[in-house]
């Protein structure tokens, strides 16, 4: 498998943690590191709160050990994160999915912070083995081998800045039950109300109106010639073999219609301008 083939194949926040692996200069160590991911050199890989600890097998009997670290971030910020976080539901549904959203940096910029660290000088490593650079083939195997994890489960990244996936859903839990308790409170009490009585009317004083009509809501607009008794066309009156209606029965209809539609149009309009109240 390619490179390109790999990078294709991984998450986006796996590869932009691996990308800042790939700056390194020394390719030829990253290659190795490469190698002893992929060939089962890393024995364990376990997490101590937000540290990573790890076991590399080398060139010598004894496996190396290897701690790995970012800053952890504060209760306190991780607390603005977390409430950003619950007012954007869309990164709660996918992170529940095993998935991480596509702008989710955009919940720690908000706050000041960063998900990733910058460069590798902010990835506090350490290995046992005699070679002093850093990152060495075995923290290089270690960071290879995160990457395969972050796109298996991004809480991962997260766990490395001080939050396990556990934590970070309980306190997303806990403040959406907040905001639906507060909703709650702020709801007009309406058990005193009958059961479905919003959708109660009286019949008998439907079609009143006691009150006169705002001014600022009559709209008059001019007449025309086309009412929607023009639009629908005319009655379709039914017809039978032995007691045909005389083809001059729907006329007869239309023509009525016209007229109650008129004298109501005008009546509306009188109404609408209050005229005759005193």
């Amino acid at each position: 498998m390619t490179n390109y083939t790999l990078q294709a194949s991984r998450e986006w926040w796996s590869q932009q943690w691996l990308d800042l692996l790939d700056s390194y200069r020394f390719k030829k160590r990253l290659e190795r590191a490469r190698n002893y991911a992929r060939q089962g050199n890393v024995l364990s890989i376990e997490f101590k709160g937000a540290k990573v600890l790890a076991r590399v097998q080398g060139s010598e009997v004894e496996p190396y050990k290897v701690s790995l670290s970012l800053e952890p971030f504060s209760d306190e910020q991780w607390g603005y994160v977390i409430e950003t976080m619950s007012q954007r539901a869309i990164f709660a549904a996918k992170l529940l999915a095993g998935e991480m959203p596509q702008n989710i940096e955009e919940v720690f910029t908000a706050n000041g912070l960063s998900i990733f660290p910058f460069t590798l000088g902010d990835v506090q490593s350490q290995c046992s083995c005699p070679d002093k650079a850093n990152p060495c083939k075995h923290i290089g195997a270690i960071y290879y081998q995160l990457g395969d994890r972050f796109s298996e489960d991004p809480f991962v990244l997260f766990q490395l800045r001080g939050r396990t996936k556990e934590q970070i859903i309980s306190d997303l839990r806990q403040l959406r039950s907040q905001k639906i308790e507060a909703d709650i409170s702020e709801t007009p009490d309406i058990q005193q109300s009958p059961p479905h009585s919003k959708y109660l009317v009286k019949i008998d004083s439907f079609w009143q109106y006691h009150e006169p009509l705002e001014s600022s809501l009559v709209v008059i607009t001019p007449s025309s010639s086309e009412t929607i008794l023009d639009v629908l066309g005319s009655v379709p009156l039914a017809k039978e073999e032995e007691n045909a209606v005389n083809p001059t029965s729907s006329d007869l209809v239309m023509n009525s219609l016209n007229k109650v539609y008129r004298d109501v149009s005008q009546k509306a309009f009188m109404a609408a301008m209050n005229v005759g109240a005193s």
